[in-house]
């Protein structure tokens, strides 16, 4: 059935390599690439039977009979794609940062159920093995009662007017920078393990001053549940790992039987509590694709949700959630004060 699933994907810049290997391996029929690269654009053409080059997206959306589009491109374009996929009735996976705002999002999520539909935004970190992993071990109960959160965020990729140029230019245009491309991973994640959030604190700053936005910065979390959170980012700092994209840092999970911590390389070690001694938890993942094989893990997730109906992560309409706490977090920074997210 997946090879019978029509695909087409706008964007041909750095990530989109990783989209482009997790449909393969997938075996689903990509059928047009839209890209305003044109060398890129043949090159992963001829990976997919030659299929057919567009720059301009709605001559193919016209022209090529879609079940999906996978977007894959920086925000400023998102809702005009969308609309024009959504009117065509063709069901949409957006790259995040989703739409320039969270008023887009909303309209974006309208317009997509007002045609009936699939607007699923690829947010892939809580598809990262150690993630998953982590969820296992919290659902049975081996921390006992859950104390708090941190993690402290140190890719070291930040550092000079060179800057992410190598890889995303763009991130140095980035009015908001470290909670909107970044830290709204981690919201994601939070929301994933420890249920969802009451209220936020942020405090953020510039510490390189060749970019638009922020770079480092402190975002507290107030679980509803009673949990406590912390995100200490910064991202001209590193950390420890052979690769420090992997988990681009380290977190750590307190709880009244134990605490639980995740380094750079993905490993997992955890301490009882009263006990001097850390053991680490063997586990198995695919060190191949984008950290962990994220990406591909949740494109079949979605083709899983497509094909057989199991519950979706990460709908338009669930990811609201974290752009409204995103929200919620710049206007704490601006406000200088605890924001509670129902107050938005």
């Amino acid at each position: 059935m997946k090879n019978k699933i029509r695909i087409a994907i706008v964007g041909t810049g750095y990530f989109s390599q990783f989209h482009f290997d997790a449909w393969k391996r997938l075996k689903v029929n990509v059928v047009a690439i839209c890209s305003f690269n044109e060398s890129d654009a043949i090159y992963y053409s001829k990976i997919f039977n030659n299929c057919p080059i567009y720059s301009n997206f709605k001559k193919m959306i016209n022209e090529i009979d879609l079940d999906f589009v996978d977007i894959v491109i920086p925000p400023k374009d998102h809702l005009k794609l969308i609309k024009i996929a959504a009117n065509k009735n063709v069901n949409i996976i957006c790259q995040k940062p989703f739409t320039n705002s969270y008023s887009e999002a909303i309209n974006a999520v309208n317009i997509s159920n007002k045609n009936n539909v699939l607007l699923i935004v690829h947010e892939n970190f809580r598809f990262q093995p150690w993630y998953q992993k982590i969820k296992k071990i919290l659902d049975n109960n081996l921390l006992g009662e859950l104390y708090q959160v941190s993690f402290r965020m140190r890719p070291g990729d930040g550092q000079g007017k060179d800057a992410y140029l190598n890889r995303q230019p763009y991130f140095q245009k980035m009015e908001r920078f470290l909670i909107r491309e970044t830290a709204i991973h981690f919201i994601d994640v939070f929301r994933f393990l420890f249920g969802e959030i009451d209220s936020v604190f942020a405090t953020l700053s510039k510490l390189n001053e060749n970019i638009k936005g922020e770079d480092a910065g402190y975002l507290l979390f107030n679980f509803e549940n009673g949990m406590r959170g912390i995100f200490d980012g910064n991202r001209l700092s590193d950390h420890i790992a052979v690769d420090r994209r992997l988990t681009i840092g380290e977190m750590v999970i307190d709880g009244s039987d134990g605490t639980l911590r995740l380094n750079g390389n993905g490993e997992l070690f955890k301490r009882r509590f009263n006990s001097n001694k850390e053991l680490k938890i063997n586990y198995k993942w695919d060190n191949r694709g984008f950290a962990g094989d994220s990406v591909f893990k949740c494109q079949r997730h979605i083709l899983e949700h497509y094909l057989r109906g199991k519950i979706l992560h990460n709908s338009g309409i669930d990811y609201l959630k974290n752009l409204k706490i995103e929200k919620c977090l710049y206007k704490s920074n601006s406000m200088g004060k605890i924001f509670k997210i129902r107050n938005l």
